[in-house]
């Protein structure tokens, strides 16, 4: 009565270690923290905030001369766009 049980459980385990992964990587993509130091460096200035929109985190930073920008990242390339 026990090998039936101890095929099924070998069974199970092949199909879970050959199945392919369906949950996201999260290394494929950049931190919010990463995407605020790229952004900071081409346009430096206080962040007020940041959201994720799509592909893109937008981080909204408060200029030096009291001007308010949104700067998009790209969360898999890091590509920094003034918007």
């Amino acid at each position: 009565m026990q090998l039936p049980n101890c095929l099924a459980v070998m069974f199970l385990a092949c199909v879970m270690a050959f199945s392919p992964v369906q949950a996201k990587n999260t290394q494929d993509t950049i931190s919010k923290k990463e995407a605020v130091q790229l952004a900071t460096t081409k346009q430096p200035g206080k962040t007020l905030k940041i959201s994720l929109e799509g592909d893109f985190y937008v981080v909204r930073i408060l200029q030096s001369g009291g001007r308010i920008i949104d700067v998009k990242v790209h969360k898999v390339t890091g590509e920094v766009k003034k918007d």
